[in-house]
């Protein structure tokens, strides 16, 4: 399919033509709450100056709230949010060195992450045009507070709060995420500054030469084979996972280690550290937390419990932890960091599951340690500071001393719980503080270790009140593998215990069905965990740099947009919003994302026009522009619908999209409707030079056609009959496979279905030969 780049429109209007619109700026007076004109004698759909996917006050009747499951506006209407995540290039600051890294970690910037100020425009313009109007806003512990503990980078604050001061005025809505990788830049990811490391006994400079971090991420490694996916192994090497244990339990599992904090007192680790976490939280609430485009705030991104409840020291969980390449196991990394050279085992991809053993190899030759001999461990491993482990000098060998040390709780020998014992608490505690400083309607976003299901603790000690649950789901065999085809595999289930064959499909229709099993065995989990609490997948995306890097060199990126559709597809059938990963401008072919080898980005700023030939309009083609599979990621969907959602089916391939719906059967949440409009994003890129058709509606019923805005409005003539069902089918003439589909819609069947016809036919007639000769 080919997309027209004509600024021609065609419309498809009932009753009355469409309205000029013109967006609004953020005010900081509340909004005065009223019905929505739609129940007025006479309306016309379309008549309110708003459209679809506008989530501002003015769009949504004074912002949107949490219902049961559900997210809604101010009218009552149930609110599909979807959108990107802005952006992977905040994971690094604007002068970051690639060459001399980690560098003077307290003069770096964030400023300009993820764009500068003068871009914004482009950029929010861009995503309004493609619908996806709710952002995942990331920020990092280490843009906040780099400089040293407790000093803070009122130019980046200033900086994000006048970006996200903008975002009403092109409809977005915005959560803040606090995100990390690996616990920080400097042990291999993202998020937390230097001097958390620094201050735990590590040096910088010997991290990576001690096997406790792979640094070579951070110098624009991560893109050849060897290298290729290996950053989330980080999780279990010795620097990130000791910061991780130290930051949720360090009081029980690391008591002896002691700082002094800047009020001059000896305080544990944990507290230290937890502090200055909630400290700088604290200043991002009072930056942006009264500002109309902040929906909410999230407190970690994929957190991770380190070394806490791992089986012992020599084994970490294979369903939880990648294993590739040099995987160590903490003992085995305790003695690397200690200076002992230790043989390690290596894992390598393989099928069906992911990797496997494949041999061992000797690291840390030189014998460098990964601890400061001035630091509050006196260049001692933490862990033998604790009696974990110990160095046997007669035998010259290393000894465990506690084999499930991080199993049991030290003090009161009770099998340690990660989420109730650590996370829980922390968010809580967290939470509190966040409503303190910022309005009482702001939303909290959780979410589990990644891989992981919602725990049924969850609904219990995690419950919090205004809260989504926001987990993450990719596909992790071709994530790993850098490869999509036809066949694709389970891995969630594989993982699980499935048997092999059912996790195994076949086709576009097969990988569909693969990814829609497993979003919605997230979503079931954390339904019954956590009742009736809406679910938000705050990170699902596909590498762009799919089958090495073939769609870079001949400019087809079908197999891309295939592996997006279906992702997307999975998403709709189980109607849930999503913040997909991720909008970078700073995207380009040869780096990706430029962070540890990840190429996510569909957009790049690279390859899009400048800011001087754009025009901000919805209609406007130019926007486009830098975006690629945009015919995958730009869809139409139901973005306010006056009742419960039922079904979503959308067919990339014609554009056609069917929505079902139904009136609320709880006569209070029928009674809370104000609104008889419900609004359908359908993006005018599909729409341009072709005509809208809007079938299924009954009599009565009546819908309005904009493409200025993007938006079908439909009024119901019966939005209070308890449970009476609405149908709607949104199409294009001629349909976007008219002259040819992008791609056919294929399964086992629809390929080998003849060859296996043919197969039975050659068995049927060959047995009965074999009868009629024997006879």
């Amino acid at each position: 399919m080919s997309i027209p780049s004509s600024l021609d429109q065609s419309f498809v209007v009932v009753d009355r033509v469409s309205h000029s619109f013109s967006t609004q700026k953020d005010q900081s007076k509340d909004f005065v709450k009223a019905d929505h004109p739609s129940l007025g004698f006479g309306y016309t759909p379309g008549t309110n100056p708003s459209y679809a996917h506008d989530w501002s006050n003015k769009g949504t009747g004074g912002g949107i709230r949490l219902h049961g499951r559900h997210f809604v506006d101010e009218y009552g209407r149930v609110c599909h949010l979807r959108g990107v995540n802005v952006s992977g290039c905040t994971k690094t600051p604007v002068d970051h060195d690639h060459e001399n890294f980690p560098g003077d970690h307290r003069t770096v910037t964030f400023v300009g992450r993820p764009f500068p100020l003068e871009e914004a425009p482009d950029h929010l313009a861009r995503l309004r045009r493609w619908g996806l109007t709710f952002i995942r806003f990331l920020v990092t512990w280490e843009a906040v507070e780099h400089a040293g503990p407790g000093i803070y980078d009122r130019e980046y604050l200033a900086y994000v709060r006048k970006l996200l001061s903008m975002l009403p005025e092109y409809g977005l809505k915005a959560f803040v995420s606090l995100h990390q990788d690996v616990w920080s830049r400097y042990s291999g990811g993202s998020g937390a500054p230097a001097w958390t490391l620094e201050v735990a006994g590590f040096d910088l400079h010997a991290i990576e030469a001690s096997g406790a971090a792979w640094l070579l991420g951070q110098r624009r490694g991560g893109h050849v084979e060897e290298e290729r996916g290996l950053w989330p192994c980080g999780y279990q090497k010795l620097s990130a996972a000791t910061m991780a244990t130290l930051f949720w339990a360090g009081d029980a599992f690391a008591p002896k280690l002691v700082v002094e904090d800047r009020d001059g007192k000896s305080v544990s680790i944990q507290a230290y550290l937890q502090r200055h976490f909630l400290d700088m939280f604290d200043e991002i609430v009072k930056a942006v937390g009264d500002l109309e485009g902040v929906l909410g705030f999230q407190m970690m991104n994929e957190p991770h419990r380190g070394y806490l409840e791992i089986p012992s020291l020599h084994s970490f969980d294979y369903n939880t932890d990648l294993h590739l390449s040099h995987v160590p196991s903490a003992f085995q990394s305790f003695q690397l960091g200690a200076g002992y050279p230790t043989e390690v085992p290596t894992y390598t991809r393989s099928f069906p599951m992911p990797t496997k053993l494949t041999g061992h190899v000797l690291l840390n030759t030189e014998k460098i340690k990964a601890w400061r001999d001035n630091g509050p461990t006196n260049g001692q491993c933490i862990w033998q500071m604790h009696n974990v482990w110990g160095w046997d000098t007669r035998k010259n060998e290393g000894v465990v001393l506690q084999e499930h040390y991080f199993k049991v709780h030290p003090k009161t020998k009770k099998q340690v719980d990660w989420y109730t014992d650590c996370y829980y608490p922390l968010a809580h505690e967290w939470t509190e503080r966040v409503r303190k400083l910022s309005k009482p309607d702001k939303i909290i976003f959780l979410e589990p270790i990644p891989n992981e299901f919602c725990p049924p603790s969850f609904g219990n000690e995690g419950r919090i009140s205004n809260m989504v649950y926001a987990p993450h789901w990719y596909d992790l065999n071709a994530l790993f593998s850098k490869a999509f085809g036809n066949f694709s595999v389970n891995v969630q289930g594989l993982s699980r215990g499935m048997f092999p064959l059912k996790a195994f499909y076949w086709g576009q229709k097969g990988v569909r069905d693969n990814y829609s099993v497993q979003i919605a065995n997230l979503v079931e989990h954390a339904s019954k965990s956590l009742g009736e609490t809406p679910v938000l997948i705050g990170e699902c995306g596909i590498p762009m740099d799919l089958n090495k890097k073939a769609a870079f060199k001949s400019g087809d990126f079908s197999w891309q947009t295939k592996m997006m559709d279906a992702m997307i597809t999975a998403l709709e059938r189980s109607l849930v919003g999503f913040t997909l990963w991720n909008y970078n401008p700073d995207n380009t072919d040869n780096y990706g994302d430029d962070w540890n080898g990840e190429n996510f980005s569909w957009f790049s700023r690279s390859r899009a026009l400048p800011s001087s030939l754009l025009f901000h309009e919805q209609t406007a083609p130019s926007l486009d522009n830098g975006g690629r599979i945009l015919s995958s990621v730009v869809r139409p969907y139901p973005a306010k619908t006056c009742g419960i959602p039922v079904k979503l089916e959308y067919e990339m391939t014609s554009g056609t999209m069917v929505y079902e719906w139904t009136n609320h059967t709880d006569p209070a949440l029928s009674e809370s409707l104000r609104a008889a409009e419900t609004e359908i994003f359908y993006p005018s890129l599909l729409s341009q030079s072709r005509k809208l058709r809007v079938q299924g509606l009954e009599a009565g019923d009546r819908y309005v056609w904009d493409e200025s805005r993007q938006t079908v409005f439909v009024c119901c003539d019966d939005v209070k009959t308890p449970g009476k069902v609405h149908r709607v089918v949104v199409s294009v003439f001629p349909a976007l496979d008219a002259a040819r589909p992008e791609f056919f819609v294929n399964d086992f069947w629809s390929d080998f279905g003849p060859y296996v016809g043919l197969l039975g036919l050659f068995v049927f007639f060959f047995s009965a030969y074999v009868v009629a000769v024997n006879a």
